[in-house]
Order: C-alpha cells, then structure tokens, then sequence
C-alpha cells in the first residue's frame, strides 16, 4: 500500500477489506505508516492463506479472483442504487420506523 507514501490513500478497497482481513492495527500499521511486510509476516497476520512460488499460473488466477472481487462490488452498488428508489425499500424503512412488520409488494 504505497499510497500513504505520496499523500494518497488505499483505493479499491483497501481501507474497507485490510481491516476484515488483518485487524484494524495492522490495518492501520501499514495504510498509515506505509510499512512493507515480508511474506511470513503476511503469512502470520492473515493476509495471506499460504506463501507459494510465483508462477504465471498462480499470478493469472490470483489477478482473476481479484478482479472478480472489484466486479462483484461494482455490481452490489448498482443493485442497492436500482433498489434504493422502489416501493418495497420505502416500505421496508416505513414498517422499521413504525415497529411492524413491512407488506411486500415486489414493487
């Protein structure tokens, strides 16, 4: 996570998924101070499930998990924008404002 480096920070998740992954003081240790691990500390914090060899095959499929992971985001976020403005979410805050229990209309 270079970006502390240059006045930046963490985009593409990173202050939003390192958290989940390391705790937030390791999260922190290294967004803020821009403190470089070895792969047996990443290994020890939970960064990382196992340290293997590089190859072009691990680094493919590592680059596609990722990637799918963006994409899923992405996605997620238009759903809950295409949900946000519907009957059935007006609805639902309505029912939890009101303790009852919400009448779905799939509108």
């Amino acid at each position: 996570l270079p970006e502390a480096s240059v006045g930046l920070l963490p985009c593409g998740g990173g202050t939003q998924t390192l958290p989940w992954l390391v705790g937030e003081g390791w999260a922190k240790r290294m967004i803020l101070t821009n403190e470089r691990i070895d792969a047996a500390t990443a290994l020890s914090i939970g960064l990382v499930e196992q340290v293997a060899a590089p190859g072009r095959a691990l680094e493919y499929c590592k680059t596609l998990i990722h990637e799918a992971r963006g994409a899923a985001l992405s996605l997620e976020r238009e759903r809950f924008v295409d949900l946000f403005d519907g009957a059935d979410q007006r609805e639902g805050v309505n029912s939890f404002l009101e303790k009852r229990k919400p009448r779905w209309t799939n509108g």
